[in-house]
């Protein structure tokens, strides 16, 4: 198979997250079983406008708020110049409408649509814009196949009235490098840790807010917040108003390795974010066998199973989410369940699986279109 990818990033690139991890974990397989696999994404100061990524060849157009202007006329010189069967876009911020004015077959990845959440993080302009050009997806898109990584995100794209095949193929994870050690032994001290992009949207203030209720019922804990992101600072100042600067640490970028081992050491693990396409980082805690207490929304629902593998409560609901903490914290017998619990679950999901049923169905779009994969 020969494919295009439109993504709004490569992993490569300074503020990726979990799509293009995603993106790069599946397409970077079939590109290793002998698929074709170019890519059009944004670049950044200094990055290359051609790179060879996990074996995909990557083209860079634009930047961060650019890309989307420039990216239909990159996509379509390569389409003149070379054969295609098929231009997956993956959809990821801004909608590209390649049905639109594409001349070979669409196929269609969502990780998640923002809404309203938009207007949670970016400034009114840019989430306006976000907003309108979420809207008219489900008419340009009708009848696209398409593949959604949650049933949270199927059953967005539903709602919103899309019609045509919609099939959901979850997120993987690397098991043989997330996996518990026993020579890694978890933190002395009740600790808590989020792992993730320091964005406004995430609500890691509710996270902060969810310490400061344990400290006032006098519950032992202590919270590491590792990640990069423009937030922190506003997230700083409000631990230094709740009193909680002996209690927190702001780790910054964590490497790989220390990612697992924090992973690996945390009691709890948790996200608070009011939408996510999957939740990735609550899957790799659960690889680690550490239970993840979690916001009861889209996204996250999938990937933490309630009483099960953690915790889910009402989305900002501080004191339910401070009583799901202190039950795991307090409860040693419990955590060790849910931590047996995430491990048995996390199993059930690796790239290599997931890249292989990715295969089957983009070679299955193409064989719809009456073209030969």
């Amino acid at each position: 198979m020969r494919l295009l990818v439109l993504n709004w990033q490569d992993r490569l690139n300074p503020r990726s997250g979990g799509a293009e991890i995603h993106l790069h974990e599946i397409f970077g397989r079939l590109a290793s079983a002998g698929w074709t696999i170019e890519l059009v994404c944004s670049g950044w100061a200094d990055a290359p406008s051609f790179d060879e990524v996990d074996g995909i060849r990557v083209h860079r157009v634009g930047g961060r708020h650019s890309h989307w202007l420039r990216a239909r006329s990159e996509a379509r010189r390569i389409l003149a110049e070379r054969p295609v069967d098929l231009l997956v876009e993956d959809l990821n911020k801004v909608p590209l409408f390649t049905p639109l004015w594409s001349p070979v077959p669409v196929g269609l990845v969502v990780h998640h649509l923002f809404g309203r959440t938009a207007f949670q993080e970016a400034a009114f302009p840019l989430a306006a814009a976000t907003w309108l050009l979420e809207r008219p997806i489900p008419r340009v898109y009708r009848g696209v196949p398409t593949i959604a990584v949650s049933e949270s995100t199927r059953e967005d794209l539903r709602d919103r009235g899309l019609e045509g095949p919609l099939e959901v193929i979850p997120n993987g994870i690397d098991l043989d490098w997330f996996h518990p050690d026993p020579d890694t032994p978890r933190f002395s001290e009740p600790t808590l840790l989020y792992l993730g992009r320091l964005k406004r949207y995430k609500r890691i203030d509710l996270i902060l807010e969810g310490v400061a209720e344990l400290v006032r019922r006098g519950t032992e804990v202590r919270c590491l917040i590792a990640g990069k992101g423009d937030h922190r600072t506003p997230l700083e100042a409000r631990t230094d108003r709740l009193g909680l600067t002996d209690r927190v640490r702001f780790l910054g970028f964590v490497s790989e390795e220390e990612k697992r081992e924090l992973l690996r050491r945390a009691w709890v693990h948790v996200c608070t974010s009011p939408k996510e396409g999957w939740g990735i980082a609550n899957l790799e805690a659960a690889a680690c066998a550490t239970p993840t207490v979690a916001s009861d929304s889209p996204g996250l629902r999938d990937s933490v199973r309630d009483g099960l593998t953690g915790i889910l409560t009402p989305h900002g609901d501080v004191k339910a989410l401070a009583d799901a903490l202190q039950r795991l914290l307090s409860d040693s017998g419990e955590r060790d369940r849910q931590s047996t619990e995430a491990r048995r679950f996390a199993e059930g999901f690796s790239w290599d699986a997931m890249a292989e049923t990715m295969g089957r169905s983009l070679e299955g779009m193409v064989v719809r279109t009456g073209r030969p994969a």
